[in-house]
């Protein structure tokens, strides 16, 4: 019997009104047969089906991996409840590393469900050429399928820098230990499957709501060739972007962001992953997850403005750090639409009144669950891409008209950095503000190799105030904070022990 579900990147409520698609979907234990490919039905359902993970990726991973294993958040010490050890690992780069290999739960979550994605698009690209159906949207699911492939791909290659190769489906157990490859091979890889999903993918303004199109795999390209610094190759791909006239920034900073139930793939929005409020199971959580803790169902009303608030118990994550707050310059717009307070009456910290991230900050019907989008990619970041990859090549003055855009819709005057070097530095910090809590701060410290002069300096700020970073008066960090200060993380210990490539 058919399992009917709603797959993450299908829910279609945009600003035009859709309505939520449910797909009939083979159960996944059928998928591997190449019977089951033949029409052009039976590869939208596959498609669909890579999409999903992305749910549990953004909702429950990617934000301690990127957004608080950075400068921009920490976690909200319950010294009642004890730590929650994994997540604290994160926060304060310490995580667990032997033999180049991590027992980090989140860790292993993350490397699973891009290899599930990864999955799921080798068994559709081994098959879609050889199937007779429509050419038109053969060569947009298959660049879909190719997108997410690059996708995955991608987020191995900047979480790890090395990964396993898998580019056909695997029959067996015993194919399933993939020699590990390197950071130049996942690169090819991604940047194949860009270029083919860039040809075959429709724009913006043809493909249904929340699939990925041609100037997201344009905007992915960009971003690698960022890390990359192929700044030509980078400036190429996001004038092309800006040309489609597809994009463009929603006039209130506010608005770039969805509510739980519209607004979603908006004009902004390049690539966002798809919740949906309700019942069905393909809600999101991770507001909850960002609220400071212990907090009062009263309190919480204030914020989620559901009929059926819970007291908010054990400890909290991502909570914006006095670093980021004081990045904003006075009079910026983003401040207050990025950021907000809650008292906590009933915190031991003596602070009492936390940041919260205000950009998830949405009404939704039910306690624990809400179905606010998550963006990826936003075409705000377009514009700072050109703007730096500008000035790398030494166009600063044009440079300045795209970050300039950004900063007007801030409500901020031109920048005044002139030179390259003062031109990168409020770059980066453009960025930082921009894309606060986006899961952007970390690999932007990666990618710039400013990592370990900012997390060491960082990690001694809160070791000399730890009060002003959530902790109670009289509570100091553990001894190993800030010890494991390492540009990529390591690879799964678990995952070593079934693929012994991996070492």
């Amino acid at each position: 019997m058919k399992n009917k579900i709603i797959l993450s990147c299908l829910v279609a409520i945009g600003l035009s009104g859709c309505t939520a698609q449910f797909l009939e979907r083979t159960p996944e234990t059928n998928l591997v047969s190449v019977t089951f490919f033949k029409t052009q039905a039976d590869f939208t359902q596959a498609v669909n089906a890579c999409y999903v993970p992305l749910r549990t990726i953004y909702n429950d991973r990617s934000y301690l991996l990127s957004e608080m294993h950075s400068d921009n958040t920490y976690y909200a010490r319950n010294t009642a409840f004890g730590a929650t050890e994994q997540q604290e690992d994160l926060a304060d780069f310490s995580i667990p590393v032997s033999n180049n290999l991590t027992t980090n739960t989140h860790v292993l979550n993350q490397y699973r469900q891009d290899y599930l994605i990864i999955a799921r698009a080798n068994q559709i690209l081994d098959v879609i050429d050889k199937a007779d159906f429509d050419a038109t949207a053969k060569a947009d699911l298959k660049g879909q399928a190719q997108f997410m492939r690059a996708f995955a791909y991608f987020e191995l290659y900047r979480y790890f820098n090395r990964a396993p190769i898998h580019l056909t489906p695997v029959p067996n157990r015993a194919e399933a230990a993939a020699p590990l490859g390197t950071a130049d091979d996942i690169a090819k890889i991604i940047i194949g499957d860009l270029t083919g999903a860039i040809t075959g993918l429709k724009s913006k303004a043809t493909q249904e709501p929340g699939r990925a199109t041609s100037g997201a795999a344009k905007t992915l390209l960009a971003n690698l060739y960022m890390i990359q610094k192929n700044w030509a190759g980078a400036e190429k791909l996001c004038r092309e972007v800006i040309a489609e006239g597809s994009y463009s920034l929603m006039p209130d900073f506010n608005n770039a962001f969805s509510t739980s139930t519209a607004n979603k793939n908006n004009a902004e929005s390049i690539f966002e992953v798809q919740f949906q409020e309700g019942s069905n199971g393909y809600n999101g959580s991770f507001f909850y997850n960002f609220l400071p803790r212990p907090m009062t169902e009263v309190e919480l009303k204030t914020l989620s403005g559901t009929s059926n608030p819970q007291p908010q118990t054990g400890e909290g994550n991502n909570v914006p750090t006095p670093d980021i707050i004081a990045a904003f310059e006075a009079g910026d717009l983003r401040k207050d639409a990025s950021i907000k307070y809650i008292t906590c009456a009933t915190t031991l910290w003596e602070g009492k009144t936390y940041p919260v991230i205000n950009k998830y900050v949405r009404p939704h019907s039910l306690n624990g669950n809400h179905g606010m989008n998550w963006p990826i990619f936003r075409y705000s970041e377009v514009l700072l891409f050109l703007a730096e990859a500008l000035n790398e090549q030494g166009k600063t003055a044009e440079a300045a008209t795209f970050m300039n855009q950004v900063r007007k819709r801030a409500g901020l005057a031109p920048t005044t950095a002139e030179a390259q070097a003062d031109f990168r530095t409020a770059l980066m910090n453009e960025r930082r503000v921009e894309l606060a809590f986006e899961n952007k701060r970390w690999h932007d410290l990666v990618r710039t190799d400013t990592f370990k002069s900012v997390i060491s300096a960082y990690g001694a700020r809160i070791k000399a105030n730890p009060f002003s970073y959530y902790y109670q008066k009289g509570y100091t960090l553990r001894s190993n904070s800030f010890t494991v200060i390492e540009k990529y993380y390591p690879l799964p210990a678990d995952e070593a022990a079934l693929n012994p490539n991996i070492k």
